[in-house]
């Protein structure tokens, strides 16, 4: 399965990363509208922790052994057949959070918009993340290793 892996050594932390996720997360889809009228709501499934020098995203690692799908009380998070990739269906989740505190990366987050969670899906609808796609400094890879 491919997944997106970070290159810490080449991380500027610019969060451009951050901030195509969100547009891509948005209901717009367009950064200007994005920032202006969904401000509030718009949310990364990602985040840049920055400490010092270092800076390096933290996202999902749609792990093997997903303790998120041991844990969720519903069944709301799954592994996708086609894709391999671990995914929330929104209409399921019961928002309490056993996700979050399972996580052994910290990536799983609660939503702002709704009272579920919120993840990476790898952007299951392009060929490529748009935090791999659009990371200026390649920090970011989309791979199967």
């Amino acid at each position: 399965m491919k997944r997106i892996y970070v290159r810490e050594e080449y991380c500027l932390g610019c969060r451009l990363c951050e901030i195509n996720c969100m547009v891509r997360r948005s209901r717009s889809k367009k950064i200007i509208k994005a920032f202006t009228r969904e401000r509030d709501t718009l949310q990364a499934s990602l985040r840049v922790e920055n400490t010092g020098p270092l800076s390096f995203a933290v996202q999902c690692r749609h792990c093997t052994d997903a303790p998120c799908i041991a844990a969720c009380i519903t069944g709301a998070m799954r592994r996708d057949p086609q894709t391999g990739a671990v995914v929330c269906d929104e209409t399921r989740c019961a928002g309490c959070w056993s996700c979050i505190m399972v996580c052994p990366a910290g990536a799983v987050q609660r939503g702002r918009e709704h009272k579920v969670v919120s993840k990476c899906d790898l952007c299951m609808s392009e060929n490529t993340p748009v935090c791999v796609v659009n990371c200026p400094n390649e920090a970011l890879v989309y791979e199967e290793r």
